[in-house]
């Protein structure tokens, strides 16, 4: 008998974990399924833990995968079983086809098969490429056998999940963009232009108008404290980033990214495709509702809709409905709501999710093609502004240089 640690989902939603006896890794994981329980994660408690690691070399379990290298894994691997190899053979071809990093894992992953630990459990020890939401549909698809089509289902989503984030980053990398031209016209003007006119200026006795004024000690200031701003800037970066993985903050931030004026609906329908994506995925795989919304929480991301999640899991776990805890956190759309209440009374709630899935992603797209368009005008507008006051200031010194020579 050896040791275990396992992780799993019990029958009422809740995260399981601690340390048990075992023949080996299938015989534990059969036994926490007679429990009622999804097992999510099962490693060895004689393995070295996290501060002794330092003395290995273990470059299989030290690298993750991308999203995109998880995806195209299991997508063929999901295309060598529906053509009817057996497991063990997909994972050799796809050792001998795979790129070095790529192929560490799917080595690691064929060696644990072979031992006779399923594909679930052999996922379940790289849990930064793998992370429980793919495990669970794995051991969903291995308990109702089939594993190829959820293998594809698994890909898709992962699919769908990048080409939604790729619309929303690529949508904002021009307003970006024109945000650091703004920034570096600006700073130009202050520290290299301006500087040539203060001579003149000092030299005429002139009194200047107070703009220009304002813009000489701007760019002196900009000069002489400007490395000292730029530090500044970072440090705060890395303390608000520190700060922020603090539970009490991070539902702070998420609660107000929810309720910001032009990015709040955007959020909430990037939120919304998520859950209602990720939802269907798992109860069209097999995965019984307590424990699909328990995953589902850990895959949304926002604290203020995990909090809904877990209200919604709990009122399901009572018997209550679904959707009127959802509704009640007065985050997701009403279109999500009325979707899924109709799932739940149709008793085809996973098809109804994923395509509610299908109306928030396209509602994303849409929404982040309406940011782009008010922020791209309204960023080519303040530089425009920005740039025409310091030249107009400039200029307006000029005239009064001109207005004393001539008097």
């Amino acid at each position: 008998m050896t040791l275990f640690r396992y992780t799993a989902i019990g029958a009422g939603g809740e995260r399981l974990t601690g340390t048990t006896d075992a023949a080996d890794e299938a015989d534990l994981i059969a036994r926490l399924q007679r429990q009622g329980a999804m097992p999510i994660r099962t490693d060895s408690a004689d393995r070295p833990r996290p501060w002794s690691r330092w003395m290995q070399i273990d470059l299989g379990k030290g690298r993750s995968l991308s999203k995109q290298q998880v995806a195209d894994l299991i997508r063929e691997l999901a295309t060598m079983l529906s053509a009817g190899q057996d497991l063990d053979r997909a994972l050799r071809y796809l050792q001998e086809t795979s790129s070095a990093k790529v192929g560490m894992i799917v080595t690691g992953l064929r060696d644990a098969v072979r031992d006779g630990s399923p594909l679930s459990a052999a996922m379940a020890r790289y849990p930064a490429s793998f992370p429980p939401m793919h495990v669970g549909l794995v051991r969903a698809g291995e308990a109702g056998g089939n594993l190829a089509p959820t293998l594809t289902r698994i890909a898709d989503l992962l699919d769908r999940q990048r080409a939604l984030a790729a619309t929303v980053i690529s949508a904002l990398i021009y307003p970006a963009v024109l945000l650091v031209a703004m920034i570096g016209a600006v700073t130009l003007l202050l520290t290299a232009v301006l500087p040539q006119f203060v001579p003149m200026f000092e030299q005429s006795g002139v009194a200047l108008p107070a703009s220009t004024q304002f813009l000489i000690a701007a760019g002196a200031f900009v000069q002489a404290d400007g490395t000292f701003m730029l530090v500044a800037v970072l440090i705060l970066a890395l303390l608000g980033r520190a700060a922020i993985r603090r539970p009490a903050v991070r539902l702070v931030v998420d609660r107000i990214l929810l309720r910001a004026p032009l990015s709040g609906r955007l959020t909430k329908e990037l939120l919304a495709a998520r859950f209602t994506r990720v939802l269907g995925t798992l109860l069209q795989n097999g995965v019984a509702l307590i424990p699909a919304l328990a995953i589902v929480r850990d895959a949304v991301g926002n604290l203020a809709v995990r909090a809904v999640v877990d209200r919604a899991s709990l009122a399901a776990r009572g018997g209550g409905s679904l959707t009127q805890a959802l509704e009640a956190g007065k985050i997701f759309p009403t279109r999500t709501i009325h979707l899924l209440r109709l799932g739940e009374e149709t008793a085809q709630l996973a098809g109804m999710a994923l395509r509610a899935a299908d109306i928030h992603e396209e509602n994303t797209r849409l929404s982040t093609q309406r940011l782009t368009a008010l922020l791209v005008p309204a960023m080519t507008i303040l530089m425009g502004v920005a740039v025409g006051g310091i030249v107009a200031s400039l200029m307006t010194a000029m005239l009064s240089l001109n207005d004393l020579a001539s008097g």
